[in-house]
Formats: C-alpha cells, sequence, structure tokens
C-alpha cells in the first residue's frame, strides 16, 4: 500500500504538530543546503517555531549578507516605480546610523561603569569578559612596549660603553704624549745647568779675545828711545824750539 495523502490543515494535537514540526524542518533545512551546494546557489532561511524559537540557515555562514543583498534588491526595484525612493533610503540609513550610535554610546557608558543597573547578569557577564579581554591585550601591549624600550636601552648603553673606551684610550694617549713631553723639556734643563755649571767651575779656561778695539781712558805713552831722538830732532828742525819741547 503506498503512503496516503497529508490533509494540509493545522494539527490540533500538540505532539504530533511538534513532532512534525520537526521533522518537516529537518528535511527543509537539508533542501536548502542541497541546493546551495548543487547549484550553487545563495540560500537564506529563517523559521520561527510556535514558541518563538529561531532556527536558520545561511549558505554563506551566516544570513546577515544575504539579507543585505535582499534588500539591496528590494530598493534597486522599488527606484523604478517610486519616485521618493532615495527621501525613503535617506530616512532608512539615517535611522540605522542613530540606532548604532545609540548602542555605541551605551556601550561606551558601561564601559566607563555607568548605567549599569539597567544591564541583566548575562550582559553584565558579557561585559565583564570584554574588560578583561581588553585588559588582557592592554597588559600585552604594555609589555611589548617596555621590552622594546628596554632593547633600545641595552643598546644605547653599549654604544655608551664603547665610546667610553675610545675616549679613555685617546685620554690615555694624550697623557703619555704629554709625559714624554715634560720629560724631554726635564732632561732639557738638567743638561744646560750642568753646562752652566762646568764654565762657571773652570773661568780660568776661557781663552781672553784679542784687543782689535781702541782702548778707552788714559793710558801712559812710553816711547821708545829711538823714536825719542828722532821726534825731537825733527821738531827742532822745523820749529826752532830748543829740544825736549816734545814728549
Amino acid at each position: 500500500m503506498g503512503r496516503g495523502r497529508v490533509v494540509l490543515q493545522r494539527i490540533e494535537n500538540k505532539i504530533n504538530r511538534q513532532v512534525t514540526f520537526s521533522k518537516r524542518r529537518n528535511g527543509l533545512l537539508k533542501k536548502a543546503y542541497e541546493l546551495s551546494v548543487l547549484c550553487d546557489a545563495e540560500v537564506c532561511l529563517i523559521i520561527f517555531s510556535s514558541r518563538g524559537k529561531l532556527f536558520e540557515f545561511g549558505s554563506n555562514g551566516s544570513i546577515t549578507k544575504t539579507i543585505e543583498r535582499y534588500r539591496r534588491c528590494c530598493y534597486a526595484s522599488r527606484e523604478n516605480n517610486d519616485p521618493d525612493h532615495d527621501r525613503q533610503i535617506g530616512h532608512e540609513e539615517y535611522a540605522k546610523l542613530k540606532t548604532k550610535y545609540e548602542s555605541l554610546m551605551d556601550s561606551q557608558r558601561h564601559l566607563l561603569g555607568e548605567d549599569l543597573g539597567l544591564l541583566s547578569i548575562k550582559e553584565l557577564q558579557n561585559l565583564e569578559k570584554m574588560l578583561e579581554g581588553t585588559l588582557s591585550q592592554a597588559r600585552q601591549r604594555k609589555g611589548q612596549m617596555m621590552f622594546k624600550q628596554m632593547e633600545e636601552l641595552k643598546k644605547k648603553e653599549h654604544d655608551l660603553e664603547e665610546t667610553n673606551k675610545q675616549l679613555t684610550s685617546k685620554l690615555e694617549e694624550l697623557e703619555e704624549c704629554v709625559r714624554v713631553i715634560e720629560a724631554s723639556w726635564d732632561s732639557g734643563t738638567v743638561a744646560g745647568n750642568n753646562n752652566l755649571g762646568m764654565h762657571l767651575s773652570q773661568p780660568n779656561q776661557i781663552q781672553p779675545q784679542s784687543q782689535s778695539t781702541l782702548p778707552m781712558g788714559f793710558h801712559e805713552f812710553v816711547p821708545q828711545e829711538g823714536a825719542t831722538t828722532i821726534t825731537r830732532n825733527i821738531g827742532n828742525s822745523r820749529s826752532g824750539h830748543p829740544q825736549g819741547w816734545l814728549v
């Protein structure tokens, strides 16, 4: 015997209705998955049970992109028929941005510890997890920056040590040059003092210079005997004075 035809009407029995919903739901989700794989189609499926429970399927992993694509297609189709389409889109975008802004402001106040009385336990737990994650990331980033600064300081310290060694070596070379110069000066001074002492200790060895210049002062002239006689004779013969006038 074949399977009987199912009458399409609401199932009155609650248990049978729940079982049928589960079976048909799973079959529908399976068919949606097969359609997306076999035909390379973008499929989005949303199901709400009679109790308000949500069941969804998206071929892209999330139905959000598919819904946004659906909205763009709907807006594009309305644009040709509705002259006020741009205005409507503007109002919708404004409403979205306003809602997003208010949500961000609420999140900021919650992060600052404000308006926490309106949050439920689950929301407070989520906020605590988010703060812990943020604090962990901040500490990790702080540690990385401090480690980087320490490495830079170590490098600067090494460079300064090398510079200090070079300067110390140059200073030692300069000090050695100064000592050599001072030693040469001291040896030259000692040699000069020794020579001066030797000259002072031997005054008789100094040879007198020849008197090639005219002596100054009064010196007694002692003529020779022959010269005196000749001079007297010449004087007497010329001037007629008696002998003995020219001495």
